[in-house]
């Protein structure tokens, strides 16, 4: 019979029925609980640190424990324990990047195990149409939370090391920052997160034995049979498990050590946890990233911009303008969180230390700032490797020596042109500090953030959708944020392209019911007003409409300087608008395409069909029938009758 765990401390060694272990006189240090600690200061930990560390070795049962310092000297001792033990091999072409391959059942997040845990569904979730699949989040009981950590968490670390990572999401001494412990059995997770987070010692400086952080337990998991497949990669796929607990704070994580599912300050903290934070606190934890441009005039602003995946968001990042006299330097890649100074402005920080970037497609004609970032300090996982100790993926055809052997990321030789499968897996990533980026911008980590000039939103729509166009007002704006729709591969069904819903680009990482959120972002508009401030513009792109020949109407890249550039002048108020059933499009010429080299058809890239548009009304109607139909704020139906009422007056 089950033992049920007790509900407010689901670490408790007594309630999971765990062997008591013999009180350890406080005179002795470098021991917790009777766990040896063989790195780091017990002393250094506040009281509520400790106790959540000896609740969590008590429970997963670790040889030892070590308390990370952050230092390069444990980060360069953990890297040889992992070369030693083949999970990760040298590179010698380029200065200390290390190359992983996870085991082939460990590649991705996990999104159908991935839950938030409320003591009723309709706090996590939406309540979707009867018949219908939900798909904005997961909701776990409480008690299914707690049995799911009984059934899998004892005794998971026999035999391994417990680390104990202290770190900071966004700057240490930011007031927009928050700090979160991460436990974890991974040597290779703890050198990730010293690069994505800011890690170590430091941050326990900053906690007293008052201070609240946010709990990440994780483990690579040890499966049922105990027999690990690939013992340079453990995990425990088959049992998996993402778990978010969001009025405690807490986050639990099992048998997976890939990415997002391991690397815990990631979308679990940044975004699930955080977006619930910044909902009880007044802010926004949003996946998006973060730019700074500059116009020949030298006036800088910036601009956080949500985009699905795929979408270009690292490239707009990062990218070189082709309009002359500008500047892009780049806060973020990913995540952004906004808050109201006390004049109303709302800023934000990036609250990673680093990029986890998908590595396929990068190459130094689509982003030759990211190719410049990552020959340096960086983990690679699931890519392919050369013959002369470098990296390959799909994009470096251009670039790769002459000559040299390719080993793909299973580990089975690799030739351009013969092999069928791919290279690199589509979803391997690159992770490396943000610091060496050669455009980063100068006030990246400014502890007040940068000042936020405008929002976008975006996908990828081959048809009907103009380059840009601004919202009318900020409902009308967050309206096109909850309607955002992207062209995604149903791969599952081989069915080729179809338009799926994300709005927000947020949809695996809602921290709470999606229809609080849309309450939440209408909300910010008087929260503003109420210290004397405004919101930002909204407006929506789209690089990626397509002519009938299915060729692209606008080349993208550092050509969308020019999209940017009308945006900046609509903040400053420039009358370059016409008014349309959809929102604000640029007037004619409006967009500077002088110089391009390559001719643009501005009348089909911005035309505005009323059949495509009434079909476009009606799919937006069904998804929030289907998805929120107790749930959608009134304003947000309001927005959608009202872009019904104006399409049908179109000629």
């Amino acid at each position: 019979m089950p033992v049920r765990v007790e509900q407010h401390n689901p670490f408790s060694a007594a309630a999971l029925g765990s062997p008591k272990l013999k009180t350890v006189p406080k005179a002795i240090h470098n021991h917790l609980r009777g766990f040896p600690v063989v790195n780091g200061e017990v002393t250094l930990l506040s009281a509520k640190v400790r106790d959540f560390v000896e609740q969590s070795a008590i429970l997963c049962q670790p040889e030892k424990i070590h308390i990370v310092d952050g230092s390069e000297q444990e980060s360069n001792t953990l890297l040889k324990m992992l070369h030693s033990q083949g999970t990760i091999q040298s590179l010698p072409k380029y200065d200390n990047c290390w190359l992983a391959r996870t085991n082939p059942a460990d590649v991705a997040r996990v999104e159908s195990k991935t839950f938030i845990c409320t003591e009723k569904s309709e706090q996590a979730i939406p309540t979707p149409k009867e018949g219908v699949s939900g798909a904005l989040g997961n909701w776990i009981a409480p008690e299914a939370y707690e049995r799911a950590i009984h059934d899998r968490f004892p005794g998971c670390m026999k035999g391994r090391t417990m680390y104990v990572v202290p770190f900071s999401m966004g700057p240490i001494a930011s007031p927009l920052s928050k700090i979160g412990i991460e436990i974890t059995d991974s040597a290779y997770v703890v050198n990730s997160m010293r690069i994505m987070t800011r890690m170590g010692e430091d941050v326990l400086d900053k906690l007293s034995n008052n201070s609240d952080f946010v709990k990440c337990l994780h483990s690579v998991g040890t499966p049922a049979n105990g027999k690990i497949s690939m013992p340079s990669w453990p995990c425990d796929p088959e049992r998996t498990i993402i778990l978010h607990k969001p009025d405690k704070n807490e986050i639990v994580s099992y048998g997976s050590g890939y990415g997002g599912n391991s690397l815990l300050g990631k979308k679990c903290f940044a975004l699930r946890i955080g977006s619930t934070i910044a909902q009880r606190e007044g802010w926004l934890a949003e996946h998006m990233l973060i730019l700074g441009i500059t116009n020949p005039n030298g006036d800088k602003k910036y601009i956080a911009a949500a985009f699905p995946s795929a979408c270009g968001k690292t490239n707009l990042a990062m990218m070189n303008p082709t309009l002359p006299g500008y500047k892009v330097e780049c806060v973020g890649d990913d995540i952004a969180w906004m808050k109201f100074d006390s004049k109303g402005q709302l800023r934000a920080i990036n609250p990673e230390n680093g990029f986890f970037g998908v590595a396929p497609g990068t190459s130094m004609a689509t982003n030759p700032n990211a190719m410049k970032t990552i020959y340096k300090d960086t983990i690679f996982t699931n890519v392919a490797s050369t013959s002369d100790g470098g990296v390959f993926w799909e994009g470096m055809e251009n670039e790769l020596t002459p000559g040299v052997e390719i080993t793909d990321w299973l580990g089975q030789p690799w030739k351009m042109g013969e092999t069928k499968t791919p290279a690199a897996h589509p979803n391997s990533r690159f992770c490396v500090p943000a610091s060496q980026c050669p455009i980063i911008d100068p006030a990246w980590e400014d502890n007040e953030g940068v000042p936020i000039s405008a929002i976008l939103f975006g996908g990828r729509r081959p048809a009907g959708v103009p380059l840009v166009y601004e919202a009318n007002s900020w409902s009308h704006g967050v309206f096109l944020g909850s309607a955002m729709r992207s062209e995604a591969t149903a791969a599952a069904e081989h069915k080729g392209k179809v338009i799926m819903n994300d709005p927000f680009a947020m949809r695996p990482f809602f921290g709470y019911n999606f229809g609080d959120y849309l309450k939440h972002w209408l909300g910010m508009e008087q929260r503003a007003a109420a210290v004397g401030g405004t919101m930002p513009k909204i407006f929506h792109v789209n690089w990626f409409r397509k002519n009938e020949q299915g060729k692209f109407l606008w080349p993208g890249y550092g050509e969308n300087s020019r999209v940017l550039d009308w945006i900046l002048r609509r903040v400053d108020g420039e009358d370059c608008f016409q008014q349309t059933p959809i929102g604000r499009l640029p007037t004619p010429g409006a967009i500077n395409v002088s110089g391009m080299n390559q001719r643009v058809d501005e009348k089909e890239l911005f035309s505005i069909s009323k059949k495509f548009w009434l079909k476009e009304v009606e799919e937006i109607k069904q998804y929030y029938d289907n998805q929120l139909p107790h749930d959608l704020p009134a304003e947000i139906g309001s927005e959608l009758q009202q872009l019904k009422d104006r399409v049908e007056e179109m000629q």
